[in-house]
């Protein structure tokens, strides 16, 4: 088959995240052809690609805010990225919608670069940052604010909360914020903020995606409550794996049910309470 076809048919056929993943491959090969300067060994992006710490770049070119976020310094940049992206996409899918998941990677991202234009504003300092790191930090956030307990199988390690694994990654961007790559930690900080407080909100009623989500995918999406399309019945269905006593079994089995059936909204208070204490 031809490998452009082929290509053609990954990207039509998987999801938001593979459709993310090929953009930013994707334009990493055009600013090497762009912008690779050859006999630096450097990428020069020129101001209308990178988001620059000035409001006057920003409010001149505001694309900047999104651009920034498909762009990397290099290989090396892009690779830790995408394995990333694609590691915190899955708990982030778990309990959240696709249509949620690229407003919240974009939000989270003009977020990032915001307060990062605001501190070097006032630092009186003018430089670039480029990279989808805030994006990622405020989908990881977002998942581990919604399930905190939500168990990983770590190989070589064992199993590990998911709120133990993001702790760990945020103390590594604060005890780096002041060393090195400050603009982007600086990002990756504000971009997790963002991610809880989107949580904070939902959980509320407030979903700061609601706004933008008919705007992510051209064809019509079914209307849904905020947590109705979580995919909490995936997560709760590891449950059923774990040694349990009949009537547990057979509660777990109804509960289960129910939510296939009516959706995690439909859950009683004592029936949510139970799965949250068995998921420990």
């Amino acid at each position: 088959m031809n490998i452009f076809q082929d290509l053609k048919n990954q990207y039509t056929n998987n999801g938001i995240v593979q459709k993310l993943i090929f953009w930013n491959i994707g334009l990493f090969l055009l600013t090497i052809i762009f912008f690779y300067n050859f006999k630096s060994g450097d990428f020069s992006f020129p101001i209308w690609v990178a988001l620059y710490s000035s409001f006057s770049d920003v409010l001149t070119k505001p694309w900047t805010l999104i651009s920034y976020m498909f762009v990397h310094s290099g290989f090396i940049h892009l690779l830790f990225n995408m394995l990333m992206l694609h590691f915190v996409s899955r708990f982030f899918l778990t309990f959240f919608t696709e249509k949620q998941y690229l407003v919240v990677y974009l939000l989270g991202g003009v977020f990032g670069g915001l307060v990062f234009v605001t501190i070097y504003y006032f630092l009186g300092i003018r430089i670039p940052v480029v990279g989808a790191s805030g994006a990622i930090m405020t989908l990881l956030v977002a998942a581990t604010a919604y399930s905190p307990y939500y168990i990983l199988q770590i190989p070589l390690i064992g199993r590990l909360k998911l709120w133990h694994v993001t702790a760990l990654i945020l103390f590594i961007d604060i005890l780096q914020l002041l060393l090195v790559n400050t603009g982007g930690h600086i990002v990756h900080l504000s971009g997790a903020f963002f991610g809880f407080l989107y949580v904070f909100l939902l959980k509320r009623g407030t979903d700061l995606a609601k706004p933008f989500s008919n705007l992510s995918f051209k064809r019509p999406i079914k209307k849904k409550t905020p947590f109705s399309k979580v995919h909490v019945n995936k997560a709760a269905s590891n449950l059923s794996k774990a040694p349990k006593t009949d009537v547990e079994q057979k509660k777990v089995d109804d509960i289960l049910d129910k939510i296939s059936k009516s959706g995690y909204d439909s859950l009683t208070k004592e029936e949510k309470e139970f799965l949250f204490k068995l998921g420990k």
